[in-house]
């Protein structure tokens, strides 16, 4: 996964040099993907695969039936050039409006054995030198065919899969409707915020605790790639999981089942500097690739905001619902808002919302304040009509806990702090109302 390359002492400003222009010309092909807009859709969603090498660039893209690729090929190449990308490749794959017979001439008469669940019938657009390219590849990306100029047989047969005649399959991309549940896990809950610094993953583990203290078998899964704190509130830090059969072997804390990037990374200050793609295929790695015991609940402790990592989990992980984290603050109530809406479209229903920081009551007089303001999360569950799941105190010990790896409400032994009974009245409450949002095995199965 990671990889240490030792550098000579020679030439070492040459080398720095080169890493800077790499990683400005990687910023620069992001900042382009990003902005270059198909009837006001960003092209980033469309791209199934990136590479780049050196000045060379290819990208797969998937676009709308009445997209131009070609016009879109020479728009990207002018922008990228500017970037000191030479030479821009692109396969496009386009919807088929009529048969397999229209494909482009010169198409290969064998069919192609390799290409299987073929979805659509790429294009390939001639190359372009001093054009340009796409940010960086996919890990798969690393496996792809690399085609010379005397390829060409193997070239027409990869860009033209399809040809037996047959229309291509149209398979739309998965929804929560037609993901099945998982076979060991009852119940898959996603603790989300639209805006980090509110509290979500202190809320997560000790909402996952308090889980477990009603008698239910819990796991939590930490898909905060890029800032995995969970392994550290739950104090196995450093502890790295086992492997089983090409399989994760999730570790024990606490009672819980638990498994985040965190733990497979070389220290509390390794980066996790990654592009979108690879991190989502971290996440799905995390998930998929684990053998996770029979439990009630797995707990999903989000990344703040609503990208990539959101988006893949709605289209790939079978989740029963979502709890919206947030403080009263307007600003965060505005995020929350943003998180509730790519729930609402994505089809996860949102099992309620939970208001942290809500009330600060002073260790010294006892006089109590409402320091980031009073009743949003009563306000927000109104307005989606959802269940206000509970309010949580401002309070230094509460941070204190998780800080030391024993988060309230298993602090002192077990028996929990003073803060223990707010999150076991939340864990009551969403008990109370999983049932409805529960997710049916209808594939006929029956374990």
């Amino acid at each position: 996964m990671f990889s240490f390359i030792k550098k000579s002492t020679k030439n070492t400003s040459n080398d720095r040099q080169t890493a800077n222009d790499s990683a400005q010309m990687d910023t620069a092909l992001d900042k382009v993907l990003l902005g270059y807009h198909i009837d006001n859709k960003s092209i980033a969603p469309m791209v199934t695969s990136l590479q780049r090498q050196g000045t060379s660039v290819t990208l797969d893209l998937r676009l709308p039936a009445d997209a131009n690729p070609e016009k879109i090929h020479r728009e990207l190449s002018q922008q990228l050039h500017l970037h000191g990308i030479k030479e821009v490749n692109l396969n496009v794959s386009l919807p088929s409006k009529t048969s397999a017979a229209t494909a482009p001439q010169g198409a290969a008469s064998k069919k192609n054995t390799g290409a299987k669940n073929t979805q659509t019938l790429p294009k390939q657009l001639p190359k372009v030198t001093d054009a340009t390219v796409l940010p960086t590849a996919l890990p798969a990306a690393k496996q792809s065919l690399q085609l010379g100029q005397g390829d060409s047989n193997k070239a027409t047969a990869i860009n033209n899969p399809n040809t037996n005649n047959e229309p291509p399959i149209a398979k739309p991309a998965p929804t929560q409707a037609s993901l099945q549940p998982h076979p060991r896990i009852r119940h898959i809950i996603v603790v989300a915020s639209g805006k980090g610094g509110v509290g979500k993953s202190t809320t997560t583990v000790n909402i996952a605790l308090a889980l477990q203290k009603l008698g239910n078998k819990v796991g939590i899964l930490d898909a905060d790639i890029y800032g995995p704190s969970i392994p550290t509130m739950l104090g196995v830090a450093g502890v790295k999981p086992e492997l089983e059969n090409q399989q994760f072997v999730p570790i024990a804390a606490h009672g819980l089942a638990m498994l985040s990037i965190g733990n497979l990374l070389d220290g509390d200050n390794t980066p996790v500097a990654w592009r979108g793609p690879k991190a989502t295929g971290a996440l799905m790695q995390l998930f998929g690739h684990t053998n996770w015991p029979t439990l009630d609940y797995l707990v999903i402790d989000m990344p703040p905001g609503t990208g990539d990592i959101q988006l893949t989990l709605a289209q790939r992980i079978p989740v029963t619902g979502a709890i919206i984290v947030t403080t009263p603050q307007h600003i965060a109530l505005m995020d929350a808002q943003k998180g509730i809406e790519m729930f609402n479209k994505t089809h996860i229903p949102v099992i309620g919302v939970v208001e942290n920081m809500a009330l600060h009551t002073c260790s010294n007089c006892g006089h109590s304040e409402a320091i980031f303001g009073a009743g949003g999360g009563d306000t927000i569950a109104q307005r989606y009509q959802v269940p206000l799941l509970g309010q949580l105190p401002l309070a230094s010990a509460i941070r204190a806990q998780v800080d030391k790896g024993e988060p309230s409400v298993i602090a002192n032994g077990g028996a929990g702090d003073d803060y223990a009974k707010f999150y076991l009245d939340i864990a009551k409450n969403i008990a109370a109302n999983i049932a409805k949002f529960a997710k049916v095995r209808d594939d006929g199965r029956i374990f």
